[in-house]
This record gives C-alpha cells, sequence and structure tokens, in this order.
C-alpha cells in the first residue's frame, strides 16, 4: 500500500503548475553575493493544455538572497498566452491556484490563480503575493480567450 501511495503523490507533484526559468536580467550589482535581478519564468497550466503563463518578477541577491533568506518583493507581471490547441480533460472549478510558491523563508507567497469566466468563455490568470498578516494589493492580470466551439467545462 505505501507503494501506491509514494507513486500517487509522485503524479501530484508532477501535475503541479513547475516553472521554467525563460531568462534574467541584473538591476542592482552586488559586491558579495548574487545580483538583484528580475527573471522570466513560464509556467504551462497543469489542467489546459496549450495555455502558458509568463511570470517576471524581482530576485533579491546580496548575501541574503544567496543563503534563501531574502525576502523578494512583491512585484510582478504575468502574461498568459495559447501556445497550442486548447484542450480541457476534465472540468475545472471556477477559481484554483495554479501555482504557489515562497518567496521569502516563512511568510510570503507568490500565487498565480486561475479564473473562468463563463459568460466570455475566457479564463483569467491573476498573480499577486500574499503574506501570513498583511499581503500586497500589487498584482497583474491576464486572459486567454477559449474557442467559442469549447465550452469551459466547470465543476
Amino acid at each position: 500500500m505505501s507503494k501506491q501511495l509514494i507513486a500517487w503523490a509522485c503524479l501530484a507533484l508532477a501535475a503541479a503548475a513547475q516553472a521554467d526559468p525563460i531568462g534574467e536580467v541584473d538591476t542592482v550589482f552586488q559586491w558579495i553575493g548574487p545580483d538583484h535581478k528580475i527573471v522570466v519564468e513560464a509556467y504551462d497550466d497543469p489542467k489546459v493544455a496549450g495555455v502558458t503563463c509568463y511570470l517576471s518578477r524581482a530576485k533579491t541577491g546580496g548575501i541574503k538572497g544567496g543563503l534563501g533568506l531574502a525576502e523578494d518583493k512583491a512585484e510582478a507581471s504575468i502574461a498568459c498566452r495559447q501556445v497550442g490547441p486548447i484542450a480541457i480533460p476534465k472540468p475545472l472549478p471556477k477559481q484554483e491556484d495554479m501555482f504557489t510558491e515562497r518567496i521569502s523563508l516563512v511568510f510570503k507567497k507568490m500565487r498565480i490563480v486561475r479564473m473562468v469566466d463563463v459568460k466570455r468563455n475566457v479564463l483569467v490568470y491573476l498573480s499577486y503575493s500574499d503574506r501570513v498578516i498583511e499581503g500586497s494589493p500589487q498584482n497583474s492580470v491576464s486572459v486567454v480567450p477559449v474557442d467559442a466551439a469549447l465550452k469551459i467545462p466547470l465543476r
């Protein structure tokens, strides 16, 4: 039974959206440790084939950044696009987290949330960061229209 549980956990992890690094630019030189930078990463929607979101965000460098102890800034920008034929094999919830990653040691997370605009047959992607006590109002949104012949199935 434990082998089945391990296999199930591996499949669940494989289905989660994972970052594919696209590129980065340095923004501030640091004498010690990595420079501050802006990184661009691609996230394929794990439940919608043919849709990829590109997220650009700040990464803190220096000693703390190099050790993974720095808190990255909340600013981020997202652009989601159809990159192939759209296929939605299973019904989607009206809203769910597509991706979550910690951007500080404990308290802060970057999130990409997928929402379905049923009336317009559109997938809406929102990026923002939250914190245990107080999140940031800074956010970015992108939409991917779905062909009218394919109604987005909802749970």
